[in-house]
């Protein structure tokens, strides 16, 4: 059995992002990782962060993205799918570069993969989801955070990245832009991984999150419409009363020791005191979902009402 990891980036190093990490965090269970590296601006130091991780199962890939032909974040999922198509493995591990992986499910996800390497069945392998919020102590437990995905997939090629590159589908006969089309795919059929995706997209300082989020827009509605969308806006990024985020008991993955150690924004967190007044209410502080959190968190185990499912069970 052969496991490949794949991943895509562009100005992961400016942005914050801990994609040498994620790529670490899997590397002792896959036996090549194929990265999708897209045109980084001159001061990004994406290639040098991953060229400076010492293993040669790591192989890059130049690529130059097309926000006007894959516009709406299909770019995402069109450089995902470059990855995807140079792994060789049976079995093509998915991390993107704000995801990474505790070595203590490393184990569970190689016997997962073995369990179900010969069953047609299965399409993929579904995560459970940790996302973090602010720093590396509160993880959310709120409706609308999606509590599950696809991260491992069976080397087919009629296996498509998604949408924003969020998740995967089975898509015959696909014309290599559509990536947003319902139409003619099928969600995958999936068997648990039995592990989590510790997803650290959201613990920036203030600064590097908006410029993060501004990005983001822009890759779904291009550089004019990512202006207009934060004209107006703060510089700096307000997390909100973070007493009102649960708090995470945990440990983190041993490859994010060192990133981790250089938390320093602590003084730029509120950690009492509600909500300016100035400022629209994340969909986690707004009243109605706040009451759905607590019917999910103290009557469904956590289980969410309403959740998007994209996938079935095999």
């Amino acid at each position: 059995m052969k496991i490949s990891g794949f991943s895509f980036a562009k100005n992961t190093s400016k942005l914050y992002f801990p994609l040498k990490e994620a790529i670490q965090s899997i590397l002792p269970i896959v036996d090549e990782f194929v990265l999708a590296l897209g045109d980084c601006d001159e001061d990004d130091l994406t290639r040098e962060q991953v060229l400076s991780i010492p293993s040669d199962k790591i192989r890059i890939i130049d690529t130059v993205w097309d926000l006007e032909a894959y516009p709406r974040g299909m770019e995402n999922a069109h450089q995902t799918d470059i990855a995807k198509n140079h792994c060789s493995g049976d079995w093509l591990f998915y991390v993107q570069a704000d995801e990474v992986i505790h070595e203590k499910f490393l184990p569970s996800i190689v016997k997962s993969c073995e369990d179900h390497l010969e069953n047609e069945e299965v399409e993929g392998l579904l995560f459970d989801y940790k996302h973090f919020w602010g720093d590396y102590g509160h993880v959310h437990q709120s409706h609308g955070w999606y509590q599950r995905e696809i991260r491992i997939v069976k080397n087919n090629p009629n296996i498509h990245s998604w949408e924003s590159a969020q998740s995967f589908r089975y898509i015959e006969d696909f014309d290599g832009k559509s990536y947003r089309q319902k139409e003619g795919s099928r969600k995958l059929r999936v068997a648990k991984a039995n592990a989590e995706v510790y997803h650290y997209g959201w613990v920036r300082p203030p600064r590097l999150m908006r410029k993060k989020m501004k990005a983001l827009s822009t890759i779904h509605h291009g550089t004019s419409g990512a202006e207009a969308r934060f004209e107006g806006e703060a510089l700096d990024f307000d997390y909100g009363d973070m007493s009102r985020i649960p708090q995470f008991k945990g440990t983190h993955p041993a490859v994010m020791e060192e990133f981790i150690s250089r938390f320093d924004w602590g003084d730029q967190l509120r950690w009492e005191g509600g909500n300016p007044r100035d400022r629209k209410l994340f969909k986690h502080e707004k009243l109605k979902y706040r009451m759905l959190s607590w019917v999910e968190n103290n009557l469904r185990g956590g289980e969410q009402l309403f959740a998007f499912k994209n996938y079935e069970w095999a």
